[in-house]
């Protein structure tokens, strides 16, 4: 048996909801404590880009068009670093799988290994104990197995236990981990993903979007239709839900089932003490509301016609590209488009000469696509992107790929450094040149940022309490306290040295302006010989304050 469109389709889908129940779990993998764009949601994000446009995909299509859409959707959705690496993997399966109608499973074995090898290249310093280990181990595992079979079920079973096992050594390979016995939260998401699409591949069908469901299930009866998997062929034409609050001495809710399951299907009846919980699909609406009147009265109805709905979304699929934001016509030789939030910050980034402002950060990592839309919204033949931040930095290096006119990245990693970047910004000078000069200027300023923590966490020798307050300096967390204030002095007397000049304190949203004012003079008075000292209204969330040092 080889794999379809229909099979690859259905378990990208599967892989795509498996992530998506399970984003949580791995999100709560992060071993440092500071907010972030958290792994299982960057992931599920940028899988979930893809799934509108699979699930117009009809039966009858190719495994190049379903590898092709997915990664292309990826790759426009990707968010983090691990929804970059996550987009290149599907990206070389779509290489892998080009102009195939169908693949075995030693086609998709070797695509598979296309797309690590694509990863692995696209991070400067590739680190094990890492998606990246766990993605190559897994791939290396079934190319091996599809040497010795054709069985497309053993190569993916090779593959899912290698990556099983390869998961289970990643605290091996990173003391952080093991020293918060955990494994790696990117490398348990692609084998999230995996086994979502094995679930498929080996027949049990896709796996269910817990997450479109309203409520949890204290008490759940489900009937799912006959295969249990996603279907273009419509049984029954209305989704429909109501809620019975219930009267004194009704009968069973799986009275109320069966007699649901006799008229529809993909049945879900929901039973606590005091209500019943209904969705059903079926030709017959008014019969299951008939039904659910014997047991107490009705709340919450509601009928859709799913036919309709099908071919709304096909067509919103197949009109998606034709709303993108039409591009702007270069006017200027050089335009800027930086990453940021806060009223404060965005305006200042404004007022250094920024064209475009992509409003995101840490714990909001925007997508590949929202960068491009603001560098096609730059009126300029080259486009300097300003990231600031690390986890969005592999983002935006891959919207170079889909501009229009020429994009150069600046590897800044923090806010104060898109503002340094932008000071050093010269117009009288060429694009390379001013690109070697901002990029240098990187490294001339000292970053230190207040924040929280959101776990509890060991970094080094230290023990971390969710609600501590954290001290970074240059991306390394060196301070820990329960006073903001007080972290913020410690923070600064850190990086100012004898060559400081300026200090810029940036407050954010959860700072008073009264509380601001104080925390600065305090700094003034502290460390003002020789230093000149300026306070801005930033805005942010997240960070209590960003300190400049230059």
């Amino acid at each position: 048996m080889e794999i379809s469109g229909k099979l690859l389709r259905d378990g990208i889908i599967s892989g795509a909801h498996n992530i998506i129940n399970n984003r949580n779990r791995v999100d709560e993998l992060n071993v440092f404590p500071v907010p972030d764009g958290d792994t299982g949601t960057n992931m599920s994000m940028t899988i979930g880009n893809a799934l509108t446009e699979l699930t117009s995909m009809e039966d009858d299509v190719t495994v190049a068009t379903v590898s092709d859409t997915a990664a292309s959707a990826m790759l426009r959705g990707a968010r983090g670093n691990s929804g970059v690496i996550l987009s290149l993997l599907f990206r070389g399966i779509s290489k892998g799988l080009k102009d195939k109608a169908t693949a075995s499973g030693a086609e998709f074995a070797a695509a598979l290994e296309l797309g690590v090898k694509a990863a692995y290249k696209s991070v400067m310093k590739p680190t094990e104990g890492t998606v990246l280990t766990v993605s190559r181990e897994a791939s290396e595992a079934a190319v091996k197995k599809a040497g010795t079979t054709d069985d497309i079920v053993e190569i993916f079973t090779a593959l899912i236990e290698a990556g099983e096992e390869s998961l289970a050594r990643t605290p091996e390979l990173l003391p952080a981990l093991k020293k918060a016995g955990v494994v790696d939260s990117g490398a348990m998401g692609f084998l999230l993903i995996f086994k979502g699409i094995y679930s498929v591949i080996k027949g049990d069908g896709i796996i269910e979007n817990l997450e479109a469901e309203e409520q949890k299930r204290e008490i759940a009866i489900v009937s799912k239709n006959a295969a249990g998997t996603y279907e273009t062929d419509i049984k029954f034409t209305y989704c429909t839900e109501y809620i019975v609050n219930k009267k004194e001495g009704c009968a069973d809710a799986t009275m109320l089932r069966a007699y649901l399951e006799s008229i529809g299907d993909s049945v879900v009846v929901v039973d606590d003490d005091s209500i019943i919980k209904i969705h059903v699909h079926t030709d017959h609406p008014g019969l299951a509301f008939e039904k659910g009147l014997t047991f107490g009265y009705l709340t919450n109805m509601k009928i859709e016609n799913m036919r309709e709905q099908h071919k709304t979304q096909k067509k919103k699929a197949a009109n998606e590209s034709k709303s993108r934001p039409v591009p702007v016509k270069p006017e200027k030789e050089i335009g800027f488009v930086a990453v940021a939030s806060g009223a404060g910050i965005e305006a200042l980034f404004t007022d250094l000469g920024v064209d475009s402002i992509v409003r995101g950060g840490q714990t909001s990592n925007p997508s590949t696509e929202d960068i491009l839309d603001a560098v096609m919204a730059t009126p300029a033949k080259n486009v300097f992107v300003l990231p600031n931040n690390k986890n969005i930095i592999l983002a935006a290096e891959q919207a170079v790929k889909l501009a229009d006119r020429k994009v150069i990245v600046l590897q800044s990693r923090s806010v104060p450094q898109g503002i340094t970047a932008m000071l050093t910004f010269d117009p009288d000078l060429s694009v390379k040149e001013n690109s070697v000069n901002m990029t240098a200027a990187l490294d001339n300023v000292g970053t230190g940022l207040v924040t929280y923590a959101v776990r509890d966490s060991v970094v080094g020798d230290r023990k971390i309490k969710n609600g501590d307050i954290l001290g970074m300096e240059n991306g390394k967390l060196n301070v820990v306290g329960s006073e903001i204030s007080k972290v913020l002095y410690k923070v600064t007397k850190h990086l100012v040295n004898n060559s400081s000049s300026y200090v810029t304190v940036i407050y954010g949203s959860d700072v008073s302006d009264e509380d601001a004012e104080n925390a600065f003079g305090y700094l003034k008075q502290k460390l003002g010989d020789n230093v000149e000292f300026s306070l801005v209204n930033g805005g942010q969330p997240v960070y209590y304050y960003m300190v400049s040092v230059e």
